[in-house]
């Protein structure tokens, strides 16, 4: 949910407006509005964003540029010579002064290259194969388009490769200074880009007050989280200020702190990367978390990825600290990958209701042979039924979203086209599962509430409009994107089951060619192309697999949750003015 906040308005005296800004650094909590003119134009905050990029820069790579060109230097210099040795490889060991005497006593050498095919023993002598080429040396020239000309390095490929050995010890020692460097230097650069932050949140601050009674006075806005404001008044108390307190009217940019449960707040980093809902929204990331799980579990949809995927969350919980909640977002979308996988009956690959061992209970495994859905005549796979019912599903509880939060932005009447929407796309799924059981009365009653629906979409399309003619026009407009978007919508949705057939079907081929290969060699010899081909498909697979599973879920939150939810974003992110520690 998004944290209620109260306005500020700060009244100050130009003499004591630092001793004031301090005091408000220090509780920590009020988010200052800026105000974008004249910070362009200041020296001094220009300066200090400067020099914070340059740290910021010298941080992520981890030493000052001279000391990394060094050492990139280096490292070009022994990919050249190394890329070098390969190339004289085939020349085989010499020695540029038996070479230079050759050319004294009168013999003058030729190097070139033809493809294998096109050899001729009349060139010279042929030195080598590879690649599908000969290497040759001739005393005299080659006067044919066949043959390509070869300038051989004054060093042999040894020779090359001794001159890398002694790079790497510079290598080593670039290195080194590297590292002496960061345990020098680190922690002093890094504390140092702390305090230029500082000093670029103050500067802002100073240059986003108003100045009153001919310089007399500093007037400054901004905004504290409604269960902090205790603190913050108490500390205002002790300070030579006027300030006022009010609630935020719609057309404030307040800034946004999302405050979530446990679950919910590990998908918080999802809805930040789309935008943060703005102040007059709800919060989308509870209704979102629990969607965005159960699609990543039909998208991966093998049992062992699933516990792949909660292995890799829980490593990151008790190794990785600094990651603990991407864990415990791993761990949940694990289990959820998991369970959809062994109900499923895929498990790397396997399909479980075809091991011998597991006949006893293959008949429980959610797959097409044991419990396909019947549909106008067709046989469906009950996945993709699943799928598309928890589309449908999504689709209408975010037009119930809607219509909860246009109630509470714009009030009810704002809300009655949308509600009308749902409950006549409800009230027709209802009406088709028991039309038939139906009396005439009980249709009647369906028809009546068709038909107020219809009257809520055609004259409530937007309650501003004077006209009736205006609003009738757009509401048949409306029905026309209604229901052509739904359509898209829900088909959308059969991806969740297509993505996990298709992971399930890679892997299985990828262990039946692996089964092939040891089936066809020596069983002493044959278990290590099969386990190697199984590595590398399973990784290739669980690869693809895992880049599917998370950016489908997204497209089908961002785009049809988001656009069914009428969801607007545009939120700024509540950040309070305060100190920043190491």
């Amino acid at each position: 949910m998004i944290t209620k906040m109260k306005k500020y308005t700060f009244l100050v005296m130009s003499s004591r407006y630092e001793h004031f800004l301090e005091q408000l650094r220090e509780v920590g909590v009020v988010h200052v509005t800026l105000k974008r003119e004249g910070m362009a134009d200041d020296e001094a905050l220009q300066a200090a964003f400067a020099r914070k990029e340059e740290l910021e820069h010298i941080i992520a790579q981890g030493a000052p540029d001279q000391l990394i060109k060094e050492r990139d230097q280096v490292i070009a210099q022994i990919d050249a010579i190394r890329a070098e040795a390969k190339r004289m490889e085939v020349w085989g060991d010499f020695k540029k002064e038996q070479l230079d005497a050759l050319q004294q006593a009168g013999y003058t050498l030729y190097y070139y290259t033809c493809t294998s095919a096109r050899w001729n023993e009349d060139w010279g002598i042929r030195v080598a194969d590879a690649g599908g080429k000969a290497y040759f040396v001739a005393l005299q020239p080659v006067e044919s388009e066949e043959v390509t000309p070869e300038k051989l390095n004054d060093k042999s490929s040894a020779d090359l490769l001794k001159d890398v050995e002694a790079l790497n010890g510079l290598l080593t020692a670039a290195q080194a200074r590297i590292e002496a460097w960061q345990v020098a230097n680190l922690a002093t650069t890094q504390a140092e880009l702390n305090e230029v932050n500082q000093q670029i949140d103050w500067q802002r601050v100073t240059l986003s007050s108003d100045t009153m009674a001919e310089g007399a006075l500093k007037l400054l806005e901004g905004y504290c989280p409604e269960d902090m404001t205790d603190a913050l008044n108490q500390r205002l108390e002790t300070l030579e200020c006027y300030y006022e307190q009010e609630t935020p009217s719609a057309e404030d940019v307040t800034p946004i702190q999302l405050k979530n449960g446990f679950f919910a707040r590990l998908f918080e980093p999802i809805t930040r990367l789309y935008s943060l809902p703005n102040y007059t929204e709800l919060d989308p990331t509870p209704f979102l978390a629990p969607f965005f799980t159960l699609f990543f579990g039909l998208c991966l949809g093998d049992g062992g990825y699933g516990l792949l995927v909660l292995a890799a969350g829980i490593f990151l919980i008790t190794k990785k600290p600094s990651m603990k909640e991407w864990g415990w977002m791993a761990v949940f979308l694990g289990i959820s990958t998991a369970v959809v996988g062994i109900l499923t009956g895929m498990f790397f690959g396997i399909e479980l209701e075809k091991v011998a061992c597991l006949a006893p209970i293959r008949q429980y495994f959610i797959t097409q042979t044991n419990c396909s859905v019947q549909f106008a005549g067709g046989s469906y796979h009950p996945l993709m039924a699943f799928a598309v019912l928890i589309g449908i599903f999504q689709i209408l509880f975010a037009m119930g979203f809607k219509v909860v939060k246009t109630s509470i932005q714009r009030g009810f009447k704002y809300a009655v086209y949308d509600l009308a929407w749902l409950v006549g796309l409800v009230g027709l799924i209802v009406w088709l599962i028991v039309a038939s059981s139906l009396s005439p009365i009980g249709n009647y009653l369906f028809y009546a509430l068709f038909g107020l629906c219809a009257l809520g979409i055609l004259f409530y399309s937007d309650p501003d409009r004077k006209f009736l003619v205006l609003n009738i026009g757009g509401g048949l407009w409306g029905t026309y994107n209604m229901i052509s978007g739904l359509l898209g919508d829900i088909l959308s949705y059969i991806r969740l089951f297509a993505l996990g057939l298709a992971g399930g079907i890679l892997g299985n081929v990828f262990n039946s060619l692996a089964l092939q290969l040891q089936a066809s060699m020596n069983p002493w010899i044959g278990w290590l192309p099969m386990v190697l081909i199984m590595l590398f498909g399973h990784s290739l697979n669980f690869g693809l697999c895992l880049i599917s599973s998370v950016v489908h879920p997204m497209r089908l939150t961002f785009v049809e949750f988001y656009k069914n939810a009428g969801f607007e974003g545009g939120g700024l992110e509540y950040q309070p003015f305060k100190k920043i520690t190491n």
